[in-house]
């Protein structure tokens, strides 16, 4: 493989089996990082995305881990380190939603995305800084969403944790800048995955018509359609070379222009909202 903007740097990116970290990984792994893939549940899925950086030439590994597990992120960041002599650039894209109203949100569900969404990213900056301090920088790159900078019916703690998100990438960037460790996060509107595997579960019909409802939501938007996965892997390899040396603390919308007019339609009917 030809040399890349990324070519002798590590790069750990979380919830890599599909959708936009698997877009991420397949990015770096073709610019040279060596790439470590992640996921908690789709284990079969985050092995073909090694194995599929592999077979173009890359160097992959696939190590399953529940980001919300504060001991197994910190094993799993510290395993890339020690395997390759650093780390240099973390992506905190794992995330799971939950589309329920504050009173319809059980406790478990809130805790449990907070967990994942939130404390996940804060475990990974906090034990990947010091390996990034030892060798003079790194990037953090953390996947929020546009519904941490603007509202959306339904989706009490998805939008809680990525709000929180925003505030804990900027609150990192003033406090690790100096360090040249360089902390953004990403905020993408609608984009052509499937969070979490929900409409995969549903039946062939039901499946069918909450992704029909998803496009004519995207629809909506200003650009008129939903973003592929590339699209947002080519800001997070931006965000993750040299290029965004003066990067720091940038909250990114690509979103189509959903942040500038959000528009729902008839907000009576929802539907799938992620």
């Amino acid at each position: 493989m030809s040399a890349g903007v990324l070519s002798g740097k590590t790069a750990i990116v979380t919830g890599s089996s599909s959708g936009i970290g698997k877009a991420i990984a397949e990015r770096f792994g073709r610019e040279g990082a060596t790439v470590y893939v992640t996921a908690d549940k789709n284990v079969d899925g985050g092995e073909a995305t090694a194995a599929g950086i592999r077979d173009e030439g890359g160097e992959a590994t696939f190590v399953q881990c529940d980001v919300s597990d504060p001991a197994a992120f910190k094993a799993l960041i510290d395993r890339a380190a020690e395997e390759t002599g650093r780390l240099d650039v973390l992506v905190n894209n794992a995330g799971i939603g939950d589309g329920r109203k504050v009173e319809e949100t059980t406790v478990a569900a809130f805790n449990r995305v907070l967990g994942v969404n939130l404390a996940g990213p804060f475990y990974g900056a906090k034990f990947a800084i010091p390996h990034m301090r030892r060798q003079g920088g790194g990037a953090i790159i953390n996947v929020a969403s546009v519904y941490g900078i603007i509202g959306a019916p339904g989706v009490t703690a998805y939008a809680a944790s990525k709000g929180g998100l925003i505030m804990l990438t900027k609150q990192m960037a003033v406090d690790y800048a100096r360090e040249n460790i360089r902390i953004n996060a990403i905020c993408p509107g609608f984009v052509d995955t499937d969070l979490g595997g929900r409409r995969a579960a549903m039946p062939p019909e039901q499946r069918a018509q909450a992704q029909a409802l998803r496009e004519q939501r995207a629809a909506l938007q200003p650009i008129g359609r939903q973003a592929q996965t590339d699209e947002m892997a080519g800001l997070a390899l931006y965000l993750a070379s040299d290029e965004a040396s003066f990067m720091h603390g940038a909250i990114i919308p690509i979103d189509g222009g959903a942040t500038v007019l959000q528009n729902w339609g008839t907000l009576g009917e929802i539907g799938d909202r992620l």
